[in-house]
């Protein structure tokens, strides 16, 4: 069985909304949760490692990009219950808001496909409403935000 299924306490996670050009990069996933469907690059922190290491880790992982990594968009719950309400899958995620500055994007082991997408074309992708509200935050922080690698 998958060690992320049935913690015995929730698993922190990261992920970032990655912005180029006004677009932004969304993934295909390829493992559960979420085996299949679009969402923002991103997985879980490794032991020692800082959040913005780990953030920064799964984007070149996932994407083959390296980032600049910005402010935090937003901490949340992801709890995904199974048909006897108990807890499949809990995780404590933290997004970032980052900007690719080297690298090719390609999609890497843990996803299918990994593209940048007009954030006005994203009903196609059907992504969850909280990917969406993260997306709109982090498009806010991008306007106000030093990032020098944009």
């Amino acid at each position: 069985m998958n060690a992320r299924q049935y913690p015995e306490r929730p698993i922190v996670g990261v992920g970032a909304v990655v912005v180029r050009d006004g677009a932004v990069l969304l993934v295909k996933r390829r493992h559960e949760p979420l085996a299949g469907c679009w969402s923002l690059p991103g997985g879980t922190l490794e032991l020692g490692e800082t959040l913005e290491a780990g953030v920064a880790r799964e984007l070149l992982e996932e994407t083959g990009l390296e980032v600049e990594v910005g402010p935090v968009i937003e901490v949340f719950d992801r709890i995904m219950l199974d048909d006897e309400r108990r807890v499949r899958y809990h995780f404590v995620l933290v997004d970032y808001l980052c900007w690719p500055i080297r690298g090719e994007l390609l999609a890497g082991s843990d996803v299918e496909k990994a593209v940048f997408v007009d954030p006005h074309a994203l009903e196609p992708y059907d992504l969850t409403d909280k990917a969406r509200a993260v997306i709109g935050r982090a498009l806010e922080l991008d306007r106000d935000a030093p990032g020098v690698a944009r």
